[in-house]
């Protein structure tokens, strides 16, 4: 594993912040977030998908939600003062965070963005999040991925329609 470097994993080194990465097969395509829980042997509610969105104010934001969960975006514009966000298309993905769709992490973009994390990380001392590539999943404490990011906790979840 020491040979894969991601912007992500370079910031966590360089902050000597512990972590662990799970790598897991993309050759199935099925990289939907419940499918890379059960690839990596995490638990479910632990797992948690990155999505960048904007706001009317043309301000990016940071959302991470556990895989099983969809964004609330009413609830995501209220946890950043918005009048609403709205996610970003993915082929702005890669020019905004420097990362690629699948393999996007909420720590090491090109910019410093707001980032709200879903309240439920508290129930955890640790949380999966993408490590910053395709079929890398990064494991990190919570309190060490809230200071990384700078982030929030917020309620930001509603049920998958």
């Amino acid at each position: 594993m020491g040979s894969i470097k991601t912007n992500a994993i370079r910031l966590l080194d360089g902050q000597k912040i512990t972590y662990a990465l799970f790598e897991y097969d993309t050759s199935d395509g099925l990289l939907d977030g419940v499918s890379v829980a059960h690839k990596t042997g995490r638990n479910i509610d632990q797992v948690f998908k990155t999505l960048v969105t904007v706001g009317a104010s043309k301000e990016h934001y940071v959302f991470c939600v556990p895989v099983e969960m969809e964004l609330d975006l009413k609830k995501a514009a209220k946890a950043c003062g918005e009048k609403k966000v709205e996610m970003i298309l993915a082929k702005e993905i890669t020019p905004t965070t420097g990362y690629i769709k699948g393999g996007c992490s909420p720590i090491g973009m090109k910019k410093k963005f707001k980032t709200y994390i879903d309240e439920t990380c508290l129930l955890y001392d640790k949380i999966c999040v993408s490590g910053g590539k395709v079929g890398l999943q990064l494991e990190i404490g919570v309190d060490d991925l809230m200071k990384v990011v700078d982030g929030k906790t917020f309620d930001l979840t509603k049920e998958p329609a």
